[in-house]
């Protein structure tokens, strides 16, 4: 378990840490245009896909561990605190649109609860009961998959809501951006993106935030390709929620089947705007009613619902 730390035990923790570094090289950065402090910025970002590239093989690893719990109909959490945590929440809010997830199939919590989003929580970062009272109020359960996200590494919050997950048998992914961290070192997978040192000392919002988030799109979206959510790189499962949705939804069906607008309309209508049931129906020339028999015996799997239609 965490414990407490002194003011200067935590100063220490810093001191010891890239990303919390200080480049002496910057210390005149706000002299400098405006230009040339945007090009030092840009090419401080630019360094980030090459640091994720070097983790692939453990993203790879903890994505096929959460798709196949979630499979099971267990659920993908994240947890964490400031920025970290609010890009969590973030991911998780997308996923309902995009791949048509009820709210509670991916789920967000950051330290201090909804308001925390915008504003500063006082101490709630620091608090690993607070995780584990957040993880309780979800009932977790062994087919569950907790993701702590930390830029230090060293985020109670974060390292108590893994420890509690994996103390109730959950799937557990620490990622950081700090080598030889303790969050990575108390979860099952541990992502470490070292990023270095930020342009401002400590702002992990900047190459940290971005390496999270990258990481983040990996985590749900791949998982999502697997559990058939796609079909190639169609998003199939999208939730035709407003005018934009409903006019991408048409335009998937007709890349997806080459049908004309009669033809897409009249499938959409007969699968109650659900794009996949729509596919199939064109593709594999049968009702809704079939469609949607065909596609609950595959696991929602288009491709293989094809396959079984003969197609």
């Amino acid at each position: 378990m965490t414990s407490a730390s002194t003011p200067r035990d935590l100063r220490a923790q810093l001191d010891s840490l890239p990303t919390e570094a200080f480049r002496p090289e910057l210390a005149e950065i706000d002299q400098l245009p405006t230009l040339d402090i945007a090009r030092l910025m840009n090419g401080e970002d630019a360094s980030v896909p090459a640091a994720v590239a070097s983790r692939l093989p453990d993203i790879a690893a903890a994505i096929d561990a959460i798709a196949e719990r979630m499979a099971r109909g267990g659920r993908l959490i994240y947890a964490g605190a400031g920025t970290a945590g609010r890009l969590g929440v973030l991911d998780a809010s997308e996923c309902p649109p995009t791949f048509n997830t009820t709210p509670t199939q991916v789920v967000g919590l950051i330290a201090g609860g909804p308001d925390a989003m915008v504003t500063s929580v006082e101490g709630a970062e620091d608090s690993a009961d607070l995780a584990r009272a957040d993880l309780d109020a979800l009932a977790l359960t062994p087919a569950d998959s907790v993701v702590g996200i930390s830029a230090s590494g060293r985020t109670p919050y974060a390292i108590g809501a893994v420890e509690h997950a994996c103390a109730q048998g959950a799937l557990t992914i620490g990622l950081s951006c700090n080598p030889g961290s303790a969050l990575a070192s108390a979860a099952e997978h541990g992502i470490e993106i070292v990023v270095g040192p930020e342009l401002l000392t400590g702002s992990t919002r900047l190459k940290a935030g971005t390496a999270q988030k990258i990481v983040l799109n990996m985590l749900s979206t791949i998982t999502m390709i697997r559990l058939g959510k796609t079909y190639g790189n169609l998003m199939v499962d999208v939730r035709a929620s407003n005018d934009k949705l409903r006019a991408r939804s048409r335009r998937i069906v007709a890349l997806a089947t080459g049908a004309d607008d009669a033809a897409i309309e009249h499938a959409l209508t007969e699968a109650g705007g659900e794009v996949k049931t729509a596919i199939l129906i064109v593709l594999a020339d049968v009702d809704g009613a079939t469609a949607n028999a065909l596609l609950a015996a595959a696991d929602g799997h288009l491709r293989m619902a094809l396959s079984a239609a003969g197609t």
